[in-house]
């Protein structure tokens, strides 16, 4: 069991029937007043997120959630299809409100990791870093400024994200998935 306290971000746990994640979590206390926890939760199941306080004394059950491996298929009217790699034909879909900002760094084909709740998959994780190539990126032009220029680049996965002006068109990169940002160059 978890009381209140144990509300960390990255916790998953059973609110209301349904696993949760904390994403923020925050102590409040005010004058002659218990204290209580502020926190931002992710439903996993539907991709909606709320702001919640819990109080002393609420008690929550860990989510018990299994991992498997998913590939990524296609995209269709919002619609984002899977499949099971080793039975192609066994197909399930999200929405795109399910999934959130990581739907733009997914790639044909892809293998990645399906969270499961109740022998169900409810969602997936992509890894923190991803590489994806360079698909349209204007010239860096050179002005006078004090810092390094950025520009937009659109990737392979149709992500628009902001990267330095010595990224060229067809360069490999690596991308943070969690935040959207620019990485590196990599390696090829």
């Amino acid at each position: 069991m978890l009381t209140h306290t144990d509300l960390k971000p990255g916790v998953q746990f059973i609110y209301e029937g349904q696993p949760w994640e904390v994403l923020t979590a925050e102590m409040m206390k005010m004058a002659q007043r218990r204290p209580v926890i502020q926190s931002k939760i992710k439903n996993l199941i539907d991709g909606r997120v709320q702001e919640k306080n819990f109080q002393q004394g609420d008690m929550f059950n860990e989510a018990d959630l299994q991992k498997r491996e998913i590939k990524y298929l296609y995209t269709t009217k919002g619609q984002y299809f899977f499949c099971d790699p080793k039975n192609p034909s066994d197909r399930f879909s999200f929405t795109e409100t399910q999934i959130g900002t990581q739907a733009k760094f997914l790639r044909p084909n892809e293998t990645v990791i399906g969270i499961v709740f109740d022998e169900k998959i409810i969602t997936f994780k992509l890894p923190i870093k991803v590489e994806l190539k360079v698909k349209e990126s204007a010239p860096g032009v050179k002005g006078d400024r004090a810092q390094g220029g950025t520009k937009e680049a659109i990737l392979e996965s149709g992500a628009v994200i902001q990267v330095p002006l010595f990224i060229q068109e067809g360069d490999i990169i690596e991308v943070n998935t969690e935040t959207g940002s620019y990485v590196k160059r990599a390696q090829e």
